[in-house]
């Protein structure tokens, strides 16, 4: 009778469906490539709202525009932004229009820009160096944080600021949530500052870490956001109970960057560790790791498909910079 069990349970094993794709597995095949065209180091890059448009901004006081094919092998074409006189330090794309790019420069500018024409379409003149930017969700409005600790609204219609507020602390990088009522800050604190919005009055404060919080991304679905610390940790928090979910430990330096996957399944994070962590969101699990040789500026998934663009301090053999940025996840070299 017990051998019949066995046997049972035998084929019942050989019967099961194969088991689903474990993050490992969805990833180990898959192999990145360099985009070089920058002359000094890049520090921000992002995907348009289509995902096959990429922007790169760098310390070249230049912005860059990278046709890349998701499953192809053309060689990308790039198309250069020229008109800052400082550092791009960030920059970030219309949600709703998949030709415009808004760039934040330490010139004290920010620029809308067709990326059909590389042409400047629109200009704000701020009173700071702009370190920060983002895009309200339905494309209306772009805020905007300087190094002096001041938050800047822009009506993208009109392209003029509406609103600006100065910070007594440290204020790091900003987001809105998917639906916009909700504008987050991460702080020198190591709090995030959870304001409604468009009053930007305070609704919480979130004690997130115990130094202070550098950068912040909302997962697609909008169920999370998490922040990145200079305690080396990243929280994930519960959007709607302002509750952190989980912590995710793999990384030993200051965490400088973050970015949820399309579907909101993984999260990628970086630092000064020479390789960019994939972690699974609902069980904190690290799941792989892309080796990098270089402090890491920036991470971003692509809007819709699996391949994660990163850019990093890299220097050549002459400690030159090298102006190049990465992405990972092409099925073939």
């Amino acid at each position: 009778m017990s051998v019949a069990v066995v046997e049972n349970d035998k084929e019942s094993i050989l019967a099961a469906p194969p088991a689903p794709a474990t993050g490992k597995s969805v990833f180990k095949n898959l192999h990145t490539r360099e985009f070089i065209g920058h002359k000094k180091k890049v520090h921000s890059v992002a995907w348009n709202c289509l995902g096959k448009k990429l922007a790169s901004g760098s310390v070249d006081q230049t912005a860059r525009i990278w046709h890349i094919e998701p499953h192809g092998h053309s060689k990308a074409k790039d198309m250069e932004l020229k008109g800052h006189t400082d550092s791009v330090d960030q920059l970030c794309w219309d949600p709703k229009h998949g030709d415009l790019l808004a760039t934040a420069s330490g010139d004290k500018t920010v620029r809308l820009w067709d990326a059909r024409t590389g042409k400047c379409s629109q200009q704000v003149d701020l009173s700071g160096e702009n370190i920060n930017i983002t895009y309200k969700p339905d494309g209306t409005h772009i805020a905007v944080g300087n190094r002096d600790d001041e938050l800047t609204i822009i009506d993208v219609r009109k392209f003029k600021a509406i609103h600006k507020r100065k910070f007594t602390y440290e204020v790091n990088e900003i987001a809105w949530n998917t639906t916009g009522e909700l504008f987050f800050l991460t702080t020198g604190n190591g709090t995030v500052e959870v304001l409604e919005y468009p009053s930007l009055q305070t609704l919480h404060t979130l004690v997130a870490h115990t130094a202070g919080c550098y950068c912040i991304a909302i997962d697609p679905t909008g169920r999370y956001l998490a922040v990145g610390s200079a305690d080396a940790l990243v929280s994930l928090w519960d959007v709607s109970e302002m509750l952190c979910a989980r912590t995710f430990t793999k990384l030993e330096w200051p965490v400088r960057t973050i970015s949820f996957n399309y579907d909101g399944q993984y999260i990628a994070s970086a630092s000064e560790d020479l390789f960019i962590d994939i972690s699974e969101v609902e069980t904190g699990r690290s799941v792989y790791q892309i080796p990098c040789r270089a402090a890491m500026n920036s991470v971003e998934w692509n809007p819709k498909y699996n391949l994660l663009a990163f850019a990093a301090d890299d220097k050549n053999k002459y400690q030159a910079d090298e102006g190049v940025f990465r992405v990972f996840g092409f099925d073939s070299p």
